[in-house]
């Protein structure tokens, strides 16, 4: 019964694009708003979470450290004009990935599952780094993106934790196939 809500609720939205536009980008609110008000942000930056918290240990802090990290990174990149290639199809990409990586269950090194959620993390930084005006509204817009991000880390660490101590990971791997059929919901449409 759970797997049939957390597919429903994840596949739901099939007209969901990897990036539909960010709207206001100058201010604190509207930065921490953004991340909790595209799915693929929910998805992905919960996702992080998640797989974090089923490797334990170091990865619970390294994993998403690493994310926020490399996002600034990108959001930098993003407001220099450098041109990031395959921007929208890293953020897709990464919620099919990081899905799959929890439903499959997948555990690696720290310093292997951190690479791969930073590289995913530089797309996301810099589709909004393009958009962010060189102002101090651009500044609190970042500063704001930054906290929600982490928050929604926090939020997937949590449940992730919770699952895993209730049902042994198996609930985790269902809602990381969730996300990756909610990623190929993205692709598709």
């Amino acid at each position: 019964m759970l797997k049939k809500i957390l597919v429903a609720a994840f596949v739901a939205e099939v007209s969901l694009l990897a990036h539909t536009g960010v709207g206001n980008v100058s201010g604190f609110s509207a930065g921490f708003s953004h991340p909790v008000g595209g799915a693929d942000h929910i998805l992905a930056m919960f996702a992080v979470g998640l797989w974090a918290a089923q490797m334990g240990s170091k990865a619970l802090w390294a994993v998403p450290l690493s994310f926020i990290t490399m996002m600034i990174v990108g959001a930098v990149l993003g407001v220099q004009g450098v041109n990031v290639p395959f921007i929208e199809n890293g953020i897709l990409a990464s919620v099919l990935v990081l899905g799959a990586m929890i439903g499959f269950g997948v555990k690696m090194p720290v310093g292997f599952s951190s690479a791969i959620v930073g590289l995913f993390a530089v797309f996301h930084g810099a589709a909004h780094g393009f958009e962010m005006p060189l102002n101090v509204g651009g500044v609190e817009y970042a500063a704001g993106f930054i906290l929600a991000t982490a928050m929604l880390h926090a939020a997937g660490i949590t449940l992730g934790s919770i699952m895993h101590k209730i049902a042994q990971s198996k609930i985790s791997r269902i809602a990381g196939g969730s996300i990756a059929v909610a990623g190929l919901a993205l692709a598709i449409s």
